[in-house]
């Protein structure tokens, strides 16, 4: 899959708690245009884990959660269509 990063809308949750990863996350995909990705960073366990079931109960995509020396990347597409 190739991705526009154009598109790609950044959320920097880096050493923030909850609520405040999922708050930045559901700001960003109400700002978000169809086909947008966001891409939250973060390092907090409980958002890592709250964020893929904001997405499922919203009916998005979640494309990946990527994770690498305590931090994590999950990605979020916005459909076409909202």
């Amino acid at each position: 899959m190739s991705i526009d990063t154009n598109k790609i809308k950044k959320v920097d949750c880096l050493d923030e708690t909850c609520p405040v990863p999922l708050v930045e996350t559901r700001k960003a995909i109400r700002k978000a245009s169809p086909g947008d990705i966001i891409e939250v960073t973060g390092n907090h366990e409980s958002s890592k884990i709250e964020i893929p079931m904001a997405v499922e109960a919203l009916g998005l995509e979640l494309l990946s959660i990527e994770e690498k020396n305590g931090n994590w990347i999950i990605r979020i597409k916005i459909p076409e269509e909202k």
